[in-house]
């Protein structure tokens, strides 16, 4: 009988250490993406304003709408209320001016003008649930203050067929402060 032979069992492959990635490695890697990343986020906040609201020109829509009814516009607001949106729709049941706005706390307010009539229009925009809270009166008029949607409080005054409520997530005394502006 012959000797068997002996097997010996192939070696694992391995990976030198100089082949192989190491920790050191990964942050290198991770530090090469992440320094493009943080210039082009730099870059978009400080030199573009990338944070600030796109505002928008309302005077189109406050035209158009003056053709319909008398159009209440902000007078004497300073430069940090910004106009967001502003859109002019009508319906069957009149038209309505929307203008929304973001606040100098960067709350947000939309002020509604419209010819619909108040018992379709308030619940509509204040919500089902809204409840009267109180009155704020102007120089020029008396407003009624809604609790409005969770988070919202409401401004509303009602002059013969024009409705005009401010609504939103801003403070009150802010919501205050666009309907003493209304001119």
């Amino acid at each position: 009988m012959e000797p068997a032979a002996t097997e010996t069992a192939p070696a694992p492959m391995r990976l030198t250490k100089r082949e192989g990635r190491s920790t050191r490695d990964m942050a290198l890697s991770l530090l090469v993406l992440i320094v493009p990343i943080a210039l082009l986020l730099v870059f978009y906040r400080v030199v573009l304003s990338g944070d600030e609201p796109i505002t928008v020109d309302p005077a189109p829509s406050i035209q158009q709408a003056s053709k319909e009814f008398t159009v209440l516009q902000p007078a004497g607001l300073d430069a940090d209320w910004r106009v967001t949106t502003a859109t002019v729709k009508r319906t069957a049941g009149g038209v309505t001016l929307r203008i929304g706005y973001v606040d100098p706390d960067d709350g947000s307010a939309q002020l509604v003008e419209s010819t619909t009539p108040a018992e379709t229009l308030v619940p509509a925009e204040v919500g089902k649930d809204g409840k009267r809270t109180g009155a704020y009166r102007t120089e020029q008029r008396t407003w009624l203050v809604y609790s409005g949607r969770p988070g919202e409080t409401a401004l509303i005054f009602t002059e013969g067929k024009r409705t005009v409520l401010i609504v939103g997530t801003s403070s009150q005394k802010t919501l205050e402060q666009l309907a003493a502006s209304l001119r």
